[in-house]
């Protein structure tokens, strides 16, 4: 008895393309309009992880393309699917991660007439992608595979989007339709005369400080900034998105900046006659938060600088980042030391260590980094959601090497701790995992814990418990003095941990925390530790900067 082959589709193509690509998972949820790819990649050797939302699919592909510098891929059928895909794909776009989403959609006889679930999802991925693309021919896949991934790889990274029609995914294509080859792209290397330029502009600087970006995370280039800033001894100040591009306990180290307050880095901006941006993109903080009139500014980075009234660099060193600053170190020269800048780090760290004893109750925010910090090694990784847990994150939790404190401040998108740190597991097993998220932003994604619990993950889910939306809280009491329509009750997270196949933990005072942390990581399940938090501490915060500022 002869068996006929299989006539090879399109589907079929695309997964070819796609193993090309080096594409080792993608995250999403099967529908009708997609099923020719799921029975494509029965049969491939990448792995196809059902999620129970299509967003959280998104921010597993925006977290792995973050932590591995290659494009994650996430999946979902057309209308409510794809849509469903939007906020993590934003996310993904607006925080420079590269990430390609793939879209069913209804055949193209029907495209054109109101059909059940149409939606026309190139135009509505348009302005949140790189490059958003619809197939109309078979014989086209290889070509747009490979432009979906150049674009959603190259400096600066972001999504792109596919959309397939149903009947182009199941058309035959010729048995020798072969993927493209995928091409890396070499950054070019900077003019020796922007080299030179800033060289003199540091040299010559009264008081000069590096504003470090997201762009040193992705460039590799945090070792070289390090010595950069030791050898000119140069004060770092990082964004959030850049925590770990120079360790915290360098003594040229000056923390993150970004909170929505003014605070000890802001008056090391306000003083600097130069500001040295590498790898800076203005999304992560805007100019206007930190650029004074008389301060000059370097822009170097592989990307010329954007278009902004408040950030017009005298000086564009545009190539590969840790070239840039190994050629500039040979030719500047400092002597003095940045008394200004020693004495406002000696005064952060007093502050930051004096909440390391604190055992009032509910837990103070600094007071539960510190414990963080010191349950987990120097290259563990923090998923941070958005929400008041990421100011406190942002200015209490220090890193020693990049990519081990994950925080979404392009777009700033709630929800992405779980599915975060569900990604984050998958590429780094041998690591501990914390997600620390506040409670609303748990609640929006808590069903990807079945995901976690299916796929045999191991991380930790510190949720900061106030039962409300923290920063919008802080944000009304700061603007009105008091709050509105902000409060919730939370189910007991304790037993929702239980329902999933998780471990549930709840704090129940201060001195526990520590010790539920450790014995958290000792687990071999996904586990979840309910802290309620002191946001009394918020408030506290605001007043403490605004003296702050007034005397420093």
């Amino acid at each position: 008895m002869t068996t006929t082959k299989k006539q090879k589709n399109t589907a079929d193509l695309l997964v070819e393309c796609l193993e090309e690509e080096g594409v080792h998972y993608i995250f999403g949820i099967p529908g009708e309009e997609n099923l020719a790819i799921m029975n494509a990649l029965e049969n491939s050797k990448i792995e196809f992880i059902t999620v129970r939302h299509e967003q959280g699919a998104a921010f597993m592909a925006d977290i792995y393309g973050r932590l591995t510098g290659k494009a994650g891929v996430c999946m979902a059928t057309l209308g409510p699917g794809a849509t469903n895909l939007i906020t993590g794909v934003a996310d993904a776009d607006s925080d420079g991660a590269p990430l390609v989403a793939i879209t069913g959609q209804v055949s193209t006889d029907k495209m054109h007439i109101t059909a059940h679930q149409y939606l026309d999802l190139r135009s509505m991925f348009e302005p949140i992608t790189r490059r958003s693309y619809n197939v109309v021919r078979p014989d086209t896949i290889p070509e747009i595979t490979r432009l979906a991934f150049k674009y959603a790889e190259r400096e600066k990274p972001g999504a792109t989007f596919i959309d397939i029609p149903v009947n182009i995914s199941k058309m035959p294509v010729d048995e020798d339709a072969k993927p493209l080859a995928h091409r890396s792209i070499n950054i070019e290397t900077a003019l020796e005369k922007e080299i030179e330029e800033a060289a003199k502009m540091i040299s010559y600087a009264k008081n000069p400080v590096i504003l470090a970006g997201s762009g040193v995370i992705r460039s590799h280039a945090a070792k070289a900034l390090t010595v950069f800033a030791e050898k000119l001894k140069l004060p770092v100040i990082n964004t959030m998105m850049a925590k770990g591009a120079i360790p915290f306990d360098n003594p040229y180290s000056l923390w993150t900046v970004g909170i929505p307050m003014a605070d000890y880095q802001t008056k090391v901006l306000e003083k600097a006659s130069l500001v040295i941006c590498v790898g800076y993109d203005i999304i992560e903080y805007a100019p206007s938060n930190w650029h004074q009139a008389n301060t000059d500014v370097i822009h170097i980075d592989t990307m010329p600088a954007d278009i902004n009234k408040r950030y017009q660099p005298q000086v564009e060193v545009i190539g590969d980042i840790p070239d840039s600053l190994c050629r500039i170190m040979k030719k500047a020269a400092r002597l003095a030391e940045p008394t200004f800048a020693m004495e406002i780090r000696r005064r952060m760290v007093a502050e930051h260590e004096s909440y390391a004893n604190d055992m009032s109750f509910p837990v103070k925010p600094q007071k539960a980094l510190i414990d963080a910090r010191s349950v987990l090694g120097k290259d563990d990784i923090v998923i941070s959601d958005v929400g008041a847990n990421k100011v406190w994150i942002a200015r209490h939790y220090n890193c020693y090497e990049p990519n081990t404190c994950l925080i979404s401040n392009g777009f700033a998108t709630m929800g992405i701790a779980v599915p975060g740190a569900v990604a984050a597991n998958i590429i780094h097993p041998e690591r501990r995992i914390l997600a620390i998220t506040g409670d609303a932003g748990f609640m929006m994604n808590c069903q990807e814990f079945e995901t976690a619990h299916r796929l045999g993950c191991h991380f930790v889910t510190l949720i900061f418990n106030d039962s409300s939306y923290g920063l919008i809280k802080w944000k009304e009491q700061m603007q009105y003095k008091h709050s509105m329509y902000v409060d919730f009750t939370n189910p007991d997270f304790v037993k929702f941990a239980e329902s999933v196949g998780a471990i549930g933990y709840r704090i129940t005072k201060t001195e526990d925390l520590l010790p539920t942390l450790k014995k958290a990581f000792a687990q071999t399940k996904p586990v979840i530790i309910d802290c309620p938090v002191d946001y009394g501490e918020n408030m506290k915060l605001t007043a403490h900067l605004q003296q702050l500022m007034d005397t420093l």
